[in-house]
């Protein structure tokens, strides 16, 4: 299987300039491509890992992969996509997302030739080191000059904008497909770069790059592009009820960003498994058969929920996140971490309690289970603990006299409670 055939095959292809042209370009040898990375924020999401993971994909396979850090198209925003103008962002903002988005660039791309079979070690550069230097009138004369308004204005992107009334697209937003041909430009120029890769809405974008790269340097280009990626009901995959899930740890612990993939959806979770791991066809082939065979199991689930955490995360990280879901499923607290405990505090409804009233005889169960709101009365929670569904630090409690005490308190701060198979609450010592 070529490498076009397998992308096709992990539904990582949408589109091609010249399907047949790239195909037989690959080939004849290593080839250079890029894909660009707005620092919109301090942080890289789920989403940005289509592309990403498709330089690494070609950077296994010999190519040479170019990471490009928008430091220039940071600063206008790109309106593909988009239903409303972004922002503006400072300078300052600009460049510390830069620095942030750089660190996790380096976790999924090689940039060490030494460690590179292929001595093919991948570049990052920044598209402010050759647009910051220029002035508007060299650019009008080096660029704009060689698109037509009617051109530009047939792209989706831009199209789409202009159709709502109200909004419309500014001059900024506009001009910014300009600048992503010119950074093309200057990457086949500079860096023999052939190939750009990105997500449809990307298209009118990479085309242009093609053109300014046909009409200025009578060179071949070619572009790429893959499908958004969207959950079966053709909503935005990467987004939760929360908010956006990112590949900060700070903004999204790993256990949740865990748990996020192990809730995916049966008829989601294949389709994942071959867009965002490198399990092999064999392996992903097999799942399917299993999901289809034992649904209940999730083995495909899991398989994608660990392949994502120790590929984004790490190998600590990602027994950190399997030992909080063990809890979150009943699952002993014996020689937890206090970290790993946090992360299930931060997915339960947590209750404070003065610590005074756990002291000394401390506080009735049933009075526990009515403060942390696990029982609407007293007469319910004896009712829970007397069915033998009340859980007390994941350890059942049959006792209706028993009661809790700073004995009971994890890390001497907290208790666990859970009603049920999956219904906890944390009581937090104020």
């Amino acid at each position: 299987m070529t490498l076009l055939e397998e992308l096709k095959w992990r539904g990582l292809y949408a589109d091609c300039t010249d399907t047949d042209a790239l195909a037989k370009r690959l080939t004849e040898g290593p080839i250079a491509l890029y894909c660009g990375f707005d620092p919109t924020a301090d942080s890289l999401h789920v989403g940005n890992l289509v592309p990403l993971f498709a330089l690494r994909r070609f950077q296994l396979a010999g190519h040479h992969p170019i990471a490009l850090a928008g430091g220039a198209t940071g600063m206008v925003g790109d309106p593909s996509g988009k239903s409303a103008e972004r922002n503006l962002q400072t300078p300052e903002q600009v460049e510390h997302n830069i620095g942030s988005v750089k660190q996790q660039l380096a976790k999924f791309l090689e940039f060490d030739a030494a460690k590179t079979p292929n001595q093919n070690p991948a570049r990052l550069v920044n598209n402010a080191d050759w647009t910051a230097p220029m002035s508007y009138l060299d650019f009008l004369r080096e660029v704009g000059k060689f698109f037509t308004v009617n051109w530009m204005v047939a792209k989706e992107s831009v199209r789409a904008r202009m159709e709502d009334r109200e909004n419309g697209i500014s001059y900024t937003e506009f001009s910014y497909m300009l600048l992503q041909a010119f950074d093309f430009y200057h990457l086949r120029k500079t860096l023999n770069c052939e190939l750009q890769v990105g997500a449809t809405d990307q298209w009118g974008n990479i085309t242009a790059g093609t053109e300014l790269i046909r009409k200025k340097l009578n060179a071949t280009a070619y572009g790429l592009v893959f499908p958004l990626l969207t959950k079966s009901d053709g909503t935005k995959y990467g987004k939760t009820a929360t908010g956006t899930v990112w590949l900060d740890p700070k903004r999204t612990s790993p256990y949740r960003f865990y748990q996020f993939f192990m809730q995916s959806e049966d008829a989601d979770v294949v389709k994942l498994l071959k867009v965002l791991t490198f399990l092999t066809p064999d392996e992903i082939t097999a799942l399917e058969t299993e999901l289809k065979a034992n649904p209940g199991a999730r083995a495909a689930q899991k398989a994608l929920a660990r392949a994502m955490t120790l590929t984004v995360h790490g190998e600590s990280a990602l027994a950190d996140a399997q030992r909080a879901s063990e809890i979150m499923f009943g699952g002993g607290l014996e020689g937890v971490s206090e970290a790993v405990f946090a992360d299930v505090v931060g997915e339960v409804p947590t209750k404070d309690l003065e610590r005074a009233k756990l002291e000394g005889a401390g506080l009735s169960l049933l009075d526990v289970l009515v403060h942390s709101g696990l029982a609407p009365s007293k007469g319910q929670a004896r009712k829970d603990v007397e069915g033998g569904g009340i859980y007390l630090n994941n350890v059942r409690a049959a006792d209706i006299a028993r009661a809790v005490t700073t004995t009971d308190l994890l890390f001497g701060k907290y208790v666990l409670l859970r009603k049920g198979k999956r219904t906890y609450a944390v009581l937090r010592m104020a």
